[in-house]
């Protein structure tokens, strides 16, 4: 999930009241319609919710608004997450501990939103001039965990390691290992979190080589 550089935190959510009761009314419908499959649109979901288009549209000015909104609701605990040990690699995998049973029991609505964000490629290409789609939060999320290795790895190699673990870090991980592999969610964490520890092994020693060879000359 990227932490995404366009986010419902534009959305500015209403003080208390029956305008804040009706955004969690849209935002609540729109969940239960990804959760099923779909990735509706603002009328849709307003049409389901009993909620007029205009109203809906003063919430949510296009599609894109509303998953942001939807993904960030399903998101929940991972968003506070904070990294207690000074260990990397400990880090990286309380991470994963919270973050992937959450998005395997919202799969189907990170999926909707996967969807919504090819589709949009599909449709604009890299030329279009609407806004582009980001889903997730993992950047920000990595480069925390990943925060004790800052000064140990160059910035190459620390983005590198960062990237690299943000292969296994989200819905896509269940595309492969549990629609492909057949594994369940419990199971598909243990294979991401052994991978994320091999990465994390593999980039300090290769940048401790690499020191001891330069000390060398």
């Amino acid at each position: 999930m990227n932490v995404s550089d366009q986010s419902t935190a534009s959305q500015a959510k209403p003080k208390p009241g029956p305008r804040a009761r009706t955004r969690k009314l849209m935002v609540s419908t729109a969940s239960r319609l990804m959760q099923s499959g779909l990735t509706p649109s603002v009328s849709e979901v307003a049409e389901a919710a009993e909620v007029s288009r205009a109203t809906a549209y003063r919430y949510f000015p296009d599609q894109a608004a509303l998953v942001h909104a939807v993904v960030d609701e399903a998101l929940g605990p991972i968003l506070k997450w904070e990294g207690k040990s000074l260990d990397a690699e400990e880090r990286v995998l309380d991470l994963f501990d919270t973050a992937l049973p959450r998005i395997w029991e919202f799969e189907a609505t990170f999926k909707a939103a996967l969807r919504l964000s090819l589709e949009r490629w599909a449709q604009d290409g890299a030329s279009s001039n609407q806004p582009r789609f980001t889903r997730g939060h993992r950047i920000d999320l990595l480069n925390d965990a990943l925060s004790p290795l800052r000064g140990e790895l160059t910035e190459a190699e620390f983005d590198r390691l960062a990237q690299a673990i943000s292969l296994i870090f989200g819905v896509e991980l269940y595309t492969v290992l549990s629609d492909i592999w057949e594994l369940s969610g419990a199971q598909s964490s243990q294979v991401a979190k052994w991978a994320a520890s091999a990465l994390v092994r593999a980039a300090v020693s290769e940048a401790g080589s690499a020191a001891q060879a330069q000390s060398k000359k």
